[in-house]
């Protein structure tokens, strides 16, 4: 029982490149790759139908691990910005010149005609 070959239809790359239909397996040697796999805009074959990532998983993690970084400078910089506001607003509560006396008592205008 031989199974019908998976045909690859043809489509466009991002460089908009043209790529003919194909028949999975390409290559003899790898016979197991007998799958259509990928996007609208790269197709290759493989040997696990729905399979949509050409790279290998190791790709991935290099990823993962960018967006780790990212996410922890960006974390950094968040803690950051709120450390400085609260020392900001307890400078601005904590420091404040302490009340001049003038000298004059406020008096209430109802007693100070009445004498």
């Amino acid at each position: 029982m031989t199974e019908e070959p998976h045909i690859c239809k043809s489509y466009y790359t991002t460089d908009v490149k043209y790529v003919e239909s194909f028949a999975c397996p390409r290559d003899p040697e790898n016979s197991e790759l007998v799958y259509c796999c990928g996007f609208e805009d790269m197709k290759y074959c493989c040997s696990e139908p729905g399979n949509y990532f050409p790279y290998k998983h190791a790709y991935m993690w290099t990823l993962s691990i960018g967006a780790l970084i990212g996410l922890g400078i960006a974390a950094l910089v968040l803690l950051a910005f709120v450390i400085s506001v609260c020392v900001l607003c307890y400078l601005f509560l904590h420091t404040k010149p302490q009340r001049l006396d003038s000298g004059l008592r406020l008096q209430n205008v109802d007693t100070s005609s009445a004498q």
